[in-house]
């Protein structure tokens, strides 16, 4: 037994970089996991500083200095969430007090179609199930609202800190952007001089991240502005507030599509009953994710996703349980992550070369 833990030893930690990356991956994990919350506003600083560094290079590869560059693009993406914040979150959150008020009524509509239907189907739908299952879910309808209208009260200390994200992200994201190649060289500097095993993961690890977060945030505004003209062009209700919902939803791969397919079809069944009407706006808003998931996400991620379905949906049950959004947000890059180590770490020749 202890001879084939020496050999292990030997084998797979026998070199210094490997000790230090293992230390530092220790490390990483253990900052995340103890003060994650407290570092929340450099993460989302550091994955919007991601997001932005793309515009950055660009404007320099056309002469632009690289100050110029930062504060160009800073303060157009600064202008691009105030109008944002300004005209669409009073509007969506409207609509979302809205539909959560109305909610009482479409179950109730909702569940006179099927027991309608019921009456002519008795063989296989019973009317007491299907009265159990509207009335159940119009009580959680009624919980979410009472509690949406008590929000602005309660949710002080949240608006605070809300606030103190709308100051420091900002901040801290702009020095990202502007001193970015000082605070690698900073540290970079406390590594081993021999790293080739980290260097060749940290390279692969900047392009898989740097383009998942981007391709993820045009898919995002790609997928949310189509389905908003989608549903405009039907007459939907709440069209703005189940688009925002469709957007987001590509954040979680296949899980998010599936769930914010639910209130997209009670809110069209609602509105329009058994009309063509309905039909059309379902085959539409599933035509939308059909395209997306076979024409939009492989010209997006062609290159920067290379993982198994199977393993993606582990990874997004795996670190959305231990991070919460964040965990779902980064769960194809941890996971790239954790195959690139999985890949390097053996490669001993590789290593000593």
């Amino acid at each position: 037994m202890f001879k084939i833990v020496d050999t292990l030893i030997k084998r797979y930690f026998s070199n210094e970089e490997v000790v230090v990356f293992l230390l530092l991956l220790i490390g990483a994990l253990g900052v995340l996991a103890y003060w994650g919350g407290v570092l929340a506003p450099v993460l989302v600083a550091i994955v919007l500083a991601f997001l932005l560094q793309g515009l950055v290079d660009r404007l320099q590869k056309l002469g632009c200095p690289h100050l110029v560059s930062v504060f160009l693009v800073f303060f157009t993406f600064l202008t691009a969430c105030g109008v944002f914040i300004g005209v669409m979150v009073p509007i969506i959150w409207r609509q979302a007090v809205r539909l959560v008020q109305d909610a009482p009524r479409m179950f109730t509509a909702i569940r006179d179609e099927f027991l309608q239907f019921a009456e002519g189907h008795s063989d296989f739908l019973s009317k007491s199930a299907i009265e159990e299952a509207i009335n159940s879910l119009a009580n959680e309808s009624t919980n979410l609202g009472q509690w949406l209208v008590s929000f602005s009260l309660s949710s002080i200390p949240s608006l605070f800190s809300l606030v103190i994200y709308l100051v420091l992200v900002p901040l801290i994201m702009f020095f990202l952007l502007k001193d970015q190649s000082k605070i690698l060289a900073y540290l970079t500097s406390w590594l081993p001089k021999e790293r080739k095993m980290m260097r060749n993961i940290a390279h692969e690890m900047n392009d898989q991240i740097a383009n998942y977060i981007r391709g993820k945030f045009i898919e995002m505004i790609v997928v949310g502005v189509v389905t908003y003209i989608v549903f405009l062009f039907f007459g939907l209700k709440y069209a703005e507030l189940l688009a925002l919902l469709v957007g987001l939803s590509v954040l979680i791969p296949y899980i998010g599509a599936a769930a914010v397919t639910i209130p997209v079809v009670l809110v069209a069944f609602y509105q329009y009953g058994t009309d063509g009407a309905f039909v059309y706006v379902v085959v539409a808003y599933l035509i939308v994710q059909a395209l997306d998931g076979n024409v939009l996400v492989p010209l997006l991620f062609s290159e920067a996703v290379n993982l198994h379905p199977l393993a993606i949906i582990v990874a997004v049950l795996f670190f959305g349980g231990l991070w919460g959004f964040w965990g779902i947000f980064f769960a194809i890059p941890l996971a790239t992550l954790v195959k690139a180590i999985i890949n390097a770490w053996p490669d001993q020749d590789a290593l000593t070369s």
